[in-house]
């Protein structure tokens, strides 16, 4: 799991490279006609994948401790969360790509490319903490200690982490200059 969630985490460093390389080498960044990312849904989104965490955090102390109801309810309201974080992802981009087509320039290219696969890992997140919610639920995943809701907690914050470094790279840098 360390050396996938290492390979992921090049990905989109490369992709965040990439991002500020061209903001840099560009006169206005976002480019001319295409407006600031707003900041309302972003925010919402962000208390939403860190209060996932925090929750996902709750859970795995609730296994440990062979609190089986506490973690069950935990790792649902963690994907209830994830779930949301999807919806309000694709309220966003219904409203935006009136505006700004992928197509458009790089700047929408790197957006949308950024932002949807983080997207896609979100959505493979939620799929990683249900099968280990049914390991649980089956017997399969033994406290105090399982590898499955281990490594899918690790990665559900880990994907939660990328979002940090989205949200300040592509929201809140145009911003600052």
């Amino acid at each position: 799991m360390t050396l996938f969630l290492i390979n992921e985490g090049t990905l989109f460093a490369c992709l965040v490279s990439s991002y500020f390389y061209l903001a840099l080498r560009n006169p206005a960044w976002p480019p001319a006609g295409v407006e600031k990312p707003s900041l309302p849904i972003p925010a919402v989104m962000t208390a939403l994948l860190l209060s996932s965490s925090g929750v996902l955090v709750i859970a795995e102390r609730g296994f440990a401790a062979r609190r089986r109801l506490r973690y069950r309810v935990g790792v649902l309201l963690t994907i209830a969360l994830g779930t949301a974080f999807l919806v309000l992802q694709g309220v966003e981009y219904a409203d935006k790509l009136e505006r700004l087509r992928p197509s458009q320039n790089s700047y929408a290219s790197l957006f949308y490319t950024i932002t949807g696969l983080h997207g896609v890992h979100v959505a493979f997140g939620l799929l990683f903490l249900l099968w280990a919610l049914l390991r649980e639920v089956r017997n399969t995943a033994h406290p105090p200690k399982s590898l499955a809701i281990s490594n899918a907690s690790w990665y559900w914050h880990f994907v939660d982490g990328v979002w940090l470094v989205i949200v300040t790279s592509l929201y809140l840098s145009p911003r600052w200059s």
